[in-house]
């Protein structure tokens, strides 16, 4: 089983990280207020918590020295209900942050999804789906530690940091010095370990994003898998990916946890440097032991804080990789865009024109050179050809599924690069080999195709390709509720209920790829006759192998190396013994 495909590491443009985060910060600008009264609950509990320790010190060394025990039952009831509102505005913080984060990931998510939809087919073809869904789920909820903690820990600790120096250097200098004498050697030590985490939790996020695409794929293809008996090969292929994946996070957090050692390190060198100056110079009398016990204190409340911010630090480099991914998909321009002077497509007639266009995927495959034809309003056109030859590409630069790179395409005179997406393909329908079905009613899959159809109308046109009988037959009828992809119907009930979904929209210009591969005989002469009936006076396009199907077609276009071959009835091109003869003696003699 070949699954190269989702075993690409996928590529990123390298950003720093301080642009990363910045762009990710800003979602937070649109709740201002809210982050307000968070900050100033914020220096309310640092405010407190600075407290404490003066507590205990004042406590110590005037209202227990000097044996005033009413002052100091005052004081204690003092810093008992400082403390309690410390708790209360600790939880009021924590539920606004995770209101707000949750929030942030929810317009994140919303816009992630939204760009993507927006995206031309040449983004899909070159992305499995499992990919595209890592970054929607995976890499958005990464982000959710990162923006609650970042206004939780990263201001009040920093706050918190810098007045419990100047608290320090005010109480005395001598200690204050001492208590942060290892500052500098773990700001060497964090440095140095982030700089290689970060490189590492980015490819633990490629790992994991090609496991997730292995499985996808696997899942849906589950039907092949078996019915091969492959379960043995993809079980290999999932192992390796699985420990490709565990050995890359394994290789993370050996570096991540780093960042604890290193400030528990230095956190226990400034601790010991603190009491060794304090012993020596509270021997002299120089330091009274209240404000040693304060210093005790203060000692924890500056490593304290300085270890949450390494440890939101570590948090940063191991999330910032979900980030730089979903801003790279944001980053994606649609290769498919209305230009700026464009218009609306008024109601068409159906004529389509192809002046000298040329396409290509790549520039080194070329699929359409220099092709030109006009079909005119109502005129049913039939592609066929060998596989590759450019049928379906046809049909795709009509939707404008892709553009065109030489010459110019034309419906009712309206150049397309002139016309808005959304106003061409409303006015068209496509039906494509894939007849996908979206979990939900029989009425809401045919719905899809004009959502504002009435119930007239979607029976209408189930009954046109002939789906009302066996729709009636279902559990609900119409209102049956259908399993993901259609599950449980057969494929040529699918078929059906795609034809109609395609129906209801009234198109001008139709398309059929493939459309009635999948059904058998008997039902495709039924489908033929409601197609007969319901493309009177329309213009559409039918891409089928089976040339029995399009034997009624006005024209038929014999498409290969890149252009039309032949092109006229069934019966002009039967004489012509050419290209479309040898295809249609083929199947006869295969049919034979």
């Amino acid at each position: 089983m070949a699954v190269n495909a989702v075993r690409d590491d996928e590529t990123l443009a390298s950003v720093s990280k301080k642009t990363t985060l910045l762009r990710l910060f800003r979602y937070l600008l649109d709740y201002k207020k809210q982050i307000a009264v968070v900050l100033l609950i914020m220096l309310c509990t640092v405010v407190i918590t600075l407290l404490n320790p003066l507590i205990i010190s004042r406590a110590i060394d005037v209202h227990i020295k000097n044996g005033d025990m009413k002052s100091l039952l005052q004081l204690g009831l003092f810093a008992a209900i400082l403390n309690i509102l410390l708790v209360i505005l600790i939880q009021v913080r924590m539920y606004m942050m995770a209101k707000m984060s949750n929030q942030v990931l929810l317009t994140i998510r919303q816009e992630l999804y939204t760009h993507i939809q927006t995206l031309s087919f040449q983004f899909f073809d070159s992305r499995p789906t499992g990919k595209i869904l890592a970054r929607i789920i995976g890499d958005v909820n990464s982000l959710k530690n990162v923006l609650s903690n970042s206004v939780t820990t990263l201001i009040p600790d920093f706050i918190t940091i810098c007045a419990v120096v100047v608290i320090m250097v005010i109480l005395d200098w001598h200690l204050a010095l001492a208590a942060m004498a290892s500052l500098p050697l773990m700001i060497v030590g964090v440095t140095l370990i982030q700089r290689l985490s970060h490189i590492r939790w980015q490819i633990h996020r490629k790992k994991g994003s090609n496991l997730n695409a292995f499985i996808h794929e696997d899942m849906s293809g589950i039907r092949i898998i078996q019915s091969f008996t492959a379960e043995e090969e993809t079980a290999k292929t999932f192992d390796v990916l699985l420990e490709e994946h565990r050995k890359s996070f394994v290789n993370a957090v050996v570096l991540a946890d780093g960042f604890g050692p290193v400030v528990d390190f230095c956190w226990g060198l400034g601790t010991l440097a603190l009491y060794f100056a304090g012993v020596r110079l509270s021997g002299a009398d120089i330091v009274p032991i209240g404000t040693l016990l304060a210093f005790g204190s203060y000692i924890s409340m500056f490593w304290r804080p300085v270890m949450n911010l390494s440890n939101f630090y570590n948090q940063l480099v191991t999330n910032i990789a979900g980030a730089e991914r979903i801003f790279e998909i944001l980053d994606t321009k649609p290769d498919i865009t209305d230009a700026d002077e464009v218009h609306a497509l008024p109601e068409v007639q159906g004529a389509v024109r192809f002046d000298h266009v040329s396409f290509a995927y790549d520039e080194d495959t070329p699929v359409l050179r220099d092709v030109s034809f006009q079909v005119k309003p109502g005129e049913t056109i039939a592609l066929v050809g060998p596989t590759g030859a450019g049928k379906t590409t046809i049909v795709n630069l009509i939707s404008r599924f892709y553009d065109i790179q030489e010459g110019n395409i034309y419906i009712d005179e309206h150049n397309l690069r002139d016309i808005s997406i959304e106003s061409l393909r409303e006015q068209m329908g496509v039906m494509t080999q894939d007849n996908f079905l979206f979990s939900g009613t029989v009425k809401d899959n045919i719905r899809y195709g004009k959502l504002n159809a009435t119930d007239e109308e979607i029976i209408e046109a189930a009954k046109a390709v002939n789906a009302h009988d066996f729709i009636m037959k279902l559990e609900n009828g119409y209102d049956t509720v259908l399993k993901e992809r259609g599950a449980g119907l057969s494929i040529g009930q699918r078929q059906l209920l795609a034809f109609a979904r395609t129906m209801v929209s009234m198109p001008k210009i139709l398309i059929l790829d493939e459309a009635t591969s999948s059904i058998d005989t008997h039902t495709e002469i039924l489908v033929q006759q409601g197609i007969e009936a319901l493309l009177k006076g329309r213009t559409s396009f039918v891409i089928a192998h089976r040339l029995s199907t399009i034997q009624k077609a006005d024209r038929i276009f014999v498409i290969d190396n890149g252009g039309i071959m032949e092109q006229g009835s069934a019966a002009e091109l039967l004489a012509k013994k050419g290209l479309y003869y040898e295809l249609y003696m083929s199947q006869f003699k295969n049919i034979e």
